[in-house]
């Protein structure tokens, strides 16, 4: 199978690759690889530098709404595992241009592109916060989206998209929504890499409003097994929840990470909350469950243990990033 990893050199997109190569992901092994990567602020080549020797793994450097390159690129390929997007949420609220014009017209591109050539199989990666915010339960695949900020609207966007493709193309899209990620290789914009780094290095760490919005905190190591599921036998048309089943609020996740980082509570500072911050996300992921084999198997302290431990050990890696900086 070749296969067009999108966004391949960020956080997600480089795991999911790095787990492949490593036989981490049954029925991936023998893959071919392209990393399609824009290289923006958290797509970096040296994510995937250690693998750039395997035989199995191209780059190319390109932009998904570039019609003629991803028109190239679809030619010699089965499948795509769309990871490339503008994430931040902060970033959407401030300036939301990017974030429509890579998650929406840069999917579109692709899904033209796909049809055009026949894509085997096309996996839209995307995120529980299309659907706004639930109070109480979870949310299953067939609720009603609902996004609160620029970024989830244009990711919303983007699946209905996909989606589309599907009903009206007959393109075998599988659509996969996940819960927050965690682990190494995470841009320092993200809540867990930027309050490691800055407890780390003695600094404070912000928690927005009260501190008890509630998120559901998955490995990335596990949601990459669930993408690799979704691609080898989820059901065309379908969405697969992938959730890692710890609900923390905001001030429990700090607390957790002030005890892994030796840090002090006197370094929590309370700052005005975003607007339009959703309350609590929760997914249910029953579904991947039956019809794929799929659940979470990170347990979160000995994750957020070994993330620390990834930071505090790859300081060439994060110190030029300004983001890991008190603003």
């Amino acid at each position: 199978m070749r296969i067009v990893v999108t966004g391949g050199a960020g956080f997600i997109g480089s795991n999911f690759v790095r787990s492949a190569l490593g036989g981490e992901l049954s029925g991936l092994r023998d893959a071919q690889f392209t990393v399609l990567d824009k290289l923006t602020y958290c797509g970096r080549v040296k994510n995937i530098a250690s693998m750039l020797g395997d035989a199995r793994l191209s780059f190319v450097r390109g932009d998904i709404c570039d019609a003629d390159l991803i028109d190239r690129l679809m030619a010699d390929h089965d499948a795509v595992v769309h990871f490339a997007a503008e994430t931040h949420v902060d970033r959407s609220v401030a300036d939301g241009d990017a974030f429509v014009r890579t998650n929406v017209l840069g999917t579109q591109t692709l899904l033209a592109a796909a049809v055009r050539h026949g894509i085997r199989r096309f996996v839209h990666v995307s995120t529980d916060e299309v659907y706004g915010s639930i109070d109480r339960g979870s949310w299953r695949e067939d609720q009603v989206l609902d996004p609160s900020s620029p970024y989830s609207a244009a990711k919303a966007g983007s699946d209905l998209l996909a989606l589309a493709y599907h009903r009206t193309h007959g393109l075998p899209v599988v659509v996969t929504r996940c819960s927050n990620n965690y682990g190494p290789y995470q841009f320092p914009e993200k809540v867990i890499p930027l309050f490691v780094l800055r407890l780390l290095a003695r600094q404070t760490v912000p928690v927005y409003g009260t501190g008890q919005n509630v998120r559901d905190w998955l490995h990335v190591s596990d949601h990459c097994r669930g993408v690799a599921l979704a691609l080898l036998g989820g059901r065309p048309g379908e969405v697969y929840h992938i959730g890692g089943g710890l609900e923390l609020t905001n001030l429990e996740l700090t607390a957790r990470i002030v005890k892994a980082c030796d840090a002090s509570w006197d370094q929590v500072v309370y700052v005005e909350d975003r607007p339009g911050h959703d309350r609590r996300y929760s997914l249910d992921h029953s579904k991947i469950t039956e019809e794929l084999g799929y659940r979470p198997l990170v347990d979160f302290e000995r994750g957020l243990a070994a993330t620390v431990e990834w930071y505090r050990t790859h300081q060439g890696w994060w110190e030029s990033d300004q983001a890991a900086s008190p603003s």
